[in-house]
């Protein structure tokens, strides 16, 4: 009997996050509670979590971050972190990584917005106005002749690269 309890004390409670398609994932507890969101939910004897606002594609997305960063304190893997991170916003679509800050946000998972923000403005940055305008889906209100008055206003923001084929 006391060999059962010792293993049973070592392993990790399992947590069940539900994607609002429905389908379910299994975490172990440390990788789950990073979401405060999640967190509150387990405090409050929640083994299932519905999340209504996270789709499947992005939960999947999701939950690889939180099982890479679950054991983030350990120092031995400080670099392989630091390389998943590059990798997990390297070849994502602004939209993938829109899709995401929506759900990080919604999850209250501190270190993935930071981590999705900075991919962010780091492409964003030294793009022209029209560039980012169209990344961000912004319209504009103004007619022909006011937009040109504020080109001539603002030239030094009319400055920056034209959109690429990062923005898919």
């Amino acid at each position: 009997m006391a060999a059962s309890s010792s293993s049973a004390t070592s392993e990790q409670k399992k947590i069940v996050l539900k994607s609002s398609d429905g389908d379910e994932f299994q975490l172990e507890e440390n990788a789950a509670v990073q979401s405060i969101t999640v967190k509150n939910m387990v405090e409050d004897d929640y083994t299932v979590i519905p999340l209504p606002n996270v789709d499947t594609k992005t939960l999947i997305k999701i939950t690889e971050y939180l099982k890479t960063h679950a054991d983030e304190k350990m120092k031995s893997n400080e670099e392989e972190i630091k390389k998943f991170d590059k990798d997990f916003v390297k070849e994502k679509s602004y939209n993938d990584l829109f899709e995401l800050v929506l759900a990080a946000n919604y999850l209250d998972i501190k270190g993935l917005m930071d981590l999705l923000c900075q991919a962010i403005a780091d492409r964003i940055k030294d793009k022209s106005y029209m560039a980012v305008r169209k990344i961000f889906n912004i319209t504009t209100d103004y007619t022909e002749a006011e937009l040109e008055e504020v080109k001539k206003e603002h030239a030094w923001a009319h400055e920056g690269e034209e959109i690429d084929d990062s923005t898919n």
